[in-house]
């Protein structure tokens, strides 16, 4: 994850989490973004979303929603209610939603997105993305 050492360390002085987050999604290989229900969406090969961000979604916080492993939706949520919750429309799935809202640790931010790239991407790209050195 070497790779994303750096964005973040550029990216931690920035109060607005979006440039942050962004720098991380776009660092995968074939992600793109665009509008997606009114909020900035990141795509694998502009088709399948792995992360959403929710800005005032109905609740005046600041988080983003992204895949997760089955389980660690509750498992986080449980443990850091603060931090993380189980996101509408895409929460029956597993998905998991992260405040950006609060004091970001931005290393786990970045580990959590590759979790949920790596889950959503083609094993082409996944691979691609393990001979980088992430």
């Amino acid at each position: 994850m070497s790779w994303l050492v750096c964005i973040m360390s550029v990216m931690t002085d920035k109060p607005d989490p979006l440039p942050a987050l962004r720098a991380i999604c776009l660092a995968f290989p074939e992600a793109t973004e665009r509008v997606s229900h009114g909020e900035p969406t990141w795509f694998v090969r502009e088709k399948k979303t792995f992360v959403t961000y929710a800005n005032n979604h109905h609740d005046d916080r600041v988080a983003f929603w992204c895949a997760a492993p089955p389980g660690a939706q509750e498992e986080l949520v449980a443990e850091d209610p603060e931090r993380f919750f189980r996101p509408p429309y895409v929460g029956h799935r597993g998905w998991l939603g992260v405040y950006v809202d609060v004091e970001v640790d931005w290393a786990e931010i970045a580990e959590i997105v590759d979790q949920a790239y790596r889950l959503i991407a083609p094993k082409r790209l996944v691979a691609e993305l393990d001979a980088r050195g992430a």
